[in-house]
């Protein structure tokens, strides 16, 4: 039965749907990995004892944010690779654009979360990271640190596609079992 163009529409953005859900879970898992290892980190900078499960809960949350802030990113700015410069030198200047994106998002859920407790919009927004510029400039680069492998491994899944990416990373299973 061969499918009418309502039909198969329906089915395109049934799936475009589940793969967004499944790219928002998976950037999600990597953000909450990273960010619970530094809240860890920060726990056992700080001596504090015990540490706080609370502090992996807030990671996991903030994690699913940046995920949604990184693909609100990837959708206003698509990857781009240029297979003459190589993955690196094509996603240098779009990591800084995926950054800068990300933390203007930040900016913007600190200044509604101030909302949401009672506080002035623009003062939420001008205290984000306690309003020290250095604490700023390190979490951007650990931001950008985290973000770069992500954006390598979406260019080179882009690239080579999903089974030839696979195959690179765990063996190609067909000559695997002859």
């Amino acid at each position: 039965m061969a499918q009418t163009p309502i039909s198969s529409s329906k089915h395109n953005i049934k799936q475009a749907i589940v793969e967004e859900a499944q790219k928002a879970f998976a950037l999600s898992i990597y953000f909450g990995i990273w960010f619970c290892a530094l809240a860890f980190l920060a726990a056992t900078a700080l001596d504090e004892r015990p540490i706080p499960l609370s502090i992996f809960g807030f990671a996991i949350v903030k994690a699913a944010i940046t995920a949604k802030f990184m693909l609100i990113g990837q959708a206003i700015v698509p990857i781009k690779v240029s297979k003459h410069h190589g993955i690196v030198r094509s996603l240098l200047m779009e990591s800084f654009i995926y950054l800068a994106i990300v933390l203007a998002l930040n900016y913007v859920e600190a200044g509604i979360d101030g909302l949401i407790h009672g506080k002035a919009f623009f003062q939420s927004l001008a205290a984000f990271g306690r309003a020290d510029p250095l604490r700023i400039l390190a979490l951007s680069i650990v931001y950008w640190l985290i973000v770069l492998p992500y954006l390598v491994y979406t260019s080179t899944l882009l690239l080579m596609g999903k089974n030839n990416f696979l195959a690179l990373l765990f063996g190609n299973r067909s000559t695997a079992d002859q």
